[in-house]
């Protein structure tokens, strides 16, 4: 089975933003733990990040710009991020958040949109 482009590249970016959203904030629970084990630790977490990241702009680019494979990857990143800050840390989520999101979304439309 050929999946369209698209959906491999973004469920590659999703897969490596939930990776990478545990290597950078999951340590926050575990504030007595040593740095240099965290910082051990994440690297580890992160190095499965790249192994789906780097496919996931090889694969997308040329369907996709440069600028627009960065785009769906902040997207993909805040949305990650979000809902990781409010399931796993318990961060509550308010109307500045959705606000600011939103505007967010507006930018990568503008990227999207083909103004010739």
């Amino acid at each position: 089975m050929n999946l369209p482009v698209p959906v491999i590249t973004i469920g590659l970016l999703i897969a490596s933003n939930l990776f990478m959203t545990v290597a950078w904030y999951g340590h926050l629970k575990f504030k007595t733990a040593p740095i240099v084990a965290v910082i051990l630790i994440s690297w580890g977490i992160a190095f499965f990040e790249y192994l789906m990241q780097v496919p996931a702009n090889r694969i997308g680019y040329g369907h996709f710009s440069a600028a627009q494979l960065k785009t769906i990857q902040e997207v993909i990143s805040l949305s990650v991020f979000a809902l990781f800050s409010w399931l796993y840390l318990g961060e509550k989520l308010g109307w500045q958040h959705a606000v600011g999101f939103s505007l967010i979304c507006l930018g990568a439309w503008f990227v999207f949109h083909d103004w010739s």
